[in-house]
């Protein structure tokens, strides 16, 4: 889309659809399961839309100051849960167009530049078909159901650390805010001596890899079917 207004129009209508997609697959879920959910915890969120190779849109709970210069915003809600878009590109925020993401989508590179550390979820598309309401509801229901599943895995890893609660909460804290390696290295921290659990927390922390927090969580609560560590 070369028009700018029309680009922000559907970037701000895929936002509303990822959204509504959610909340419509949480009601499915029993209600204090929907309370833990990150995206109805958060009540109000700013919704980053950055055009760097490729569009990046993720939702943080942090604030981002008020809009300066260039920048423009727009606002939406649905059922109770409220948020602003925000637009980002190398001509409002320079740090952007030093981005390279020839080999793929630089996620890491892409919220330090907006200074951004925690996340309720960060979609990579395409403008054009990328941005259709099929694939916004796609995402949304995905969303809901993988936040509920770690909700849900939350709840059982609690009831089998007795003793270490604390730090379940701590990495659920984590997995909330979208922080990867905190979430594993409270994994280590849950189940410091169990084999598997240390595996798994070597290979997402390996230089150059992406850490797959769900993996981690999943092999740390099969861990405590086993004899405890």
């Amino acid at each position: 889309m070369a028009d700018p207004m029309a680009m922000r129009r559907a970037v701000a209508g895929y936002v509303e659809g990822v959204h509504r997609a959610y909340l419509q697959q949480a009601t499915t879920f029993p209600p204090a399961v929907q309370g833990r959910l990150p995206l109805l915890a958060a009540g109000r969120l700013t919704v980053a839309a950055v055009g760097a190779r490729n569009l990046h849109i993720l939702a943080t709970t942090e604030g981002l100051g008020p809009p300066r210069g260039q920048e423009v915003e727009v606002p939406g809600s649905a059922e109770g849960l409220e948020w602003v878009v925000r637009f980002y590109d190398p001509v409002v925020v320079p740090a952007l167009g030093l981005i390279d993401e020839s080999d793929g989508p630089a996620s890491e590179k892409v919220r330090a530049a907006l200074g951004i550390s925690t996340v309720v979820y960060h979609v990579v598309t395409q403008p054009g078909s990328g941005l259709s309401p099929h694939h916004a509801g796609h995402v949304g229901s995905g969303l809901a159901s993988a936040h509920s599943a770690a909700a849900r895995d939350f709840e059982r890893l609690r009831d089998r650390a007795r003793g270490r609660e604390a730090l379940v909460d701590e990495m659920e804290g984590a997995a909330v805010a979208g922080l990867a390696r905190a979430q594993v290295l409270l994994a280590r921290a849950i189940r410091p001596y169990d084999a598997a659990v240390g595996e798994a927390v070597d290979a997402a922390l390996r230089p150059g890899a992406t850490p797959d927090p769900d993996a981690v969580r999943k092999v740390l609560l099969a861990s405590f079917t086993e004899e405890p560590a």
